[in-house]
C-alpha cells in the first residue's frame, strides 16, 4: 500500500489506508457499499481540513420529478463560469453528498458547481443515469443564470463512474466547453476483461439485462465515441489506481482525434484521491484541473 509522508496526522493517515483496504474488497451487497461510502463521507469531513470558501450552498434543487442537485456558488459577485460535476460510486453509489467537499473546491475556484443527483442501479439501470447527466446539460444551459453562472461558460466533469459518464455526455453534447475526467473508466469492454476493481459485477449491475450488448455502446464506453468534435479534455488518474491504463488509453484516443488535452498522472494516489484534501497532491491536481479549466472555459 501506498505511504504518505507528507504532513498528515496519524488519523488522516488510517483513513486513507482503510480506503485503500476497501477498495481492494468493496462489499458485494449494494446495501453495504452505500453504507460504507456515507461512512468514509463522514469520517473524511471530520479529518479534512477547513471547509473551502463558497458563496452558498443549495441543496436538492429540483431539476424535474426524481432529478436534482446541489448548487454552490462561488464567493464574489460574479458573473461565474459553470460546472456540471458528476460523482463517483461505481454507478451504484455516491451522491452530492459524498462529493460535496469537492464541490466546494470547484466554487472557491470561482466555478458555479451543479452537483448533479443522478439516478443509481439496480434501482436505475442504464440509460437512466446517461440520460439524467444529458438531460442536466440542457437544464444547467437554461437555469445558471439563476445563480449569476454564465451558461455559455460550461464545462463537465466527474470521477470514477461519473468520469465515465462525463465522456460520454460531452461526447454526444453541443456546447460543453471542457471536460475534466478523473479516474474514469472509458473502455467497458476492456475493464472487464483485465478484472480491474471486480467491475464486471459492478458493470452487470448496472448494464442489467442489456450487458453484453451495451459494452459496445458509446454511452457506455466514451472512447468509442472520441472524436474532433469532443472539447478539449483534463484527464487525470493516480500511478497507483487500478484504473491507470484507462486514462493512458483515454489521452491517446484524443490525442489520436487532435483534440487538445493535459493528461496528469498523479505520483503514488489511488483511486478517489481527488476528494481527500487532506492529500498534498489533491491540491496539486486541483490546481492543475483549475488552469486547465482557466485556459479554456
Amino acid at each position: 500500500m501506498t505511504t504518505y509522508n507528507d504532513g498528515m496526522t496519524e488519523a488522516q493517515r488510517q483513513f486513507v489506508h482503510d480506503f485503500q483496504a476497501f477498495l481492494s474488497s468493496p462489499p458485494a451487497d449494494i446495501g453495504a457499499l452505500r453504507a460504507r461510502i456515507d461512512g468514509f463521507t463522514e469520517r473524511f469531513e471530520a479529518l479534512s481540513p477547513a471547509v473551502p470558501r463558497t458563496g452558498g450552498l443549495y441543496p436538492a434543487v429540483r431539476l424535474r420529478e426524481g432529478l436534482c442537485a446541489d448548487v454552490v456558488v462561488p464567493p464574489g459577485a460574479g458573473p461565474y463560469p459553470v460546472l456540471l460535476y458528476l460523482h463517483g460510486g461505481g454507478w451504484v453509489a455516491g451522491s452530492p453528498k459524498s462529493h460535496r467537499r469537492l464541490a466546494q473546491h470547484f466554487a472557491q475556484a470561482g466555478y458555479l458547481t451543479v452537483n448533479l443527483d443522478y439516478r443509481l442501479a439496480p434501482e436505475h439501470p442504464f440509460p437512466a443515469g446517461y440520460d439524467d447527466c444529458a438531460f442536466a446539460v440542457e437544464w444547467v444551459r437554461e437555469n445558471a443564470v439563476r445563480w449569476n453562472g454564465r451558461p455559455e461558460r460550461l464545462a463537465i466533469g466527474g470521477d470514477s463512474a461519473g468520469a465515465n459518464l462525463a465522456a460520454a455526455v460531452a461526447a454526444h453534447s453541443g456546447g460543453v466547453r471542457a471536460a475534466v475526467l478523473i479516474y474514469g473508466i472509458y473502455d467497458f469492454a476492456g475493464a472487464v476483461e483485465r478484472g480491474a476493481m471486480g467491475i464486471e459485477a459492478v458493470a452487470r449491475t448496472y448494464l442489467a439485462q442489456g450487458f453484453s450488448a451495451a459494452l459496445a455502446d458509446p454511452r457506455v464506453s466514451p472512447i468509442r465515441a472520441v472524436s474532433a468534435k469532443f472539447p478539449p479534455a483534463f484527464v487525470t488518474v493516480g500511478s497507483a489506481d487500478a484504473l491507470l491504463p484507462e486514462s493512458i488509453a483515454m489521452a491517446a484516443a484524443l490525442g489520436a482525434a487532435g483534440v487538445a488535452h493535459e493528461s496528469r498522472v498523479a505520483p503514488d494516489m489511488i483511486h478517489g484521491f481527488i476528494q481527500f484534501d487532506m492529500l498534498a497532491e489533491c491540491h496539486r491536481t486541483l490546481a492543475a484541473i483549475f488552469a486547465f479549466l482557466s485556459a479554456h472555459v
